[in-house]
């Protein structure tokens, strides 16, 4: 059974640890708003991880194929809500400023805890690759045989706790980054790079493989 656990484990490091729009997503809102937002998020990615390891778990091959013919367009919606992002991330650093407590201090988009969790879950479950990788390595792991209820458990626990552990890693990295650059120049500095990151690697998403 542990054996289980440290593979789903492995799994989970080896799907969050590559640097994507996510993880500078995950940043980005840590150093403009606070680690809880940036928290939020972290866990909304680790619940998309651990919901498609437990459907890689008890599906297998026969989901990795149902969703291999929507693949594509799949990514393309997630590069879409990436570019869109992207675009609001710098319109809202880029936009004049109005006194406080105006219609422009309430905090929209990504910048509650809620909304954070909520987006972030729904665009993480966008990628389909994740379930396919997630599949694979059972399947390999298992050899097609059924690992049985204990197994697949502990296989989507393991994949959850290394998620959840990275990208709340990213999150208080992102924290840090937002503490150092207080002033407005740092956070406009800090809006645009991450928008601009978040576009580039949405456009990266469509392009050939």
């Amino acid at each position: 059974m542990t054996g289980a656990f440290l593979a789903g484990l492995v799994a989970g490091y080896g799907v969050a640890i590559p640097v994507g729009a996510i993880a500078v997503l995950i940043l980005g809102l840590s150093a403009r708003t606070s680690f809880r937002v940036g928290a939020a998020a972290a866990l909304g990615v680790a619940t998309a991880d651990g919901l498609y390891a437990a459907v890689a778990a008890l599906g297998g091959a026969v989901v990795a194929g149902l969703i291999a013919p929507v693949a594509g367009p799949l990514r393309l919606a997630a590069a879409v809500v990436l570019l869109a992002i992207a675009a609001h991330g710098a319109w809202r650093a880029l936009r004049p400023r109005t006194a406080p407590g105006g219609p422009a201090d309430g905090r929209r988009g990504l910048d509650t805890p809620i909304r954070a969790f909520a987006g972030v879950l729904a665009l993480t479950l966008l990628n389909p690759a994740t379930v396919v990788y997630f599949a694979a390595l059972v399947i390999g792991r298992q050899g097609g045989t059924d690992p049985g209820a204990a197994g697949a458990l502990l296989f989507v626990v393991g994949a959850f706790v290394a998620s959840a552990s990275w990208q709340l890693l990213i999150a208080g990295g992102g924290t840090l980054v937002g503490r150092m650059l207080t002033g407005p120049r740092g956070r406009l500095v800090t809006a645009l790079v991450s928008s601009a990151l978040i576009a580039a690697l949405a456009i990266a998403m469509l392009l050939p493989r």
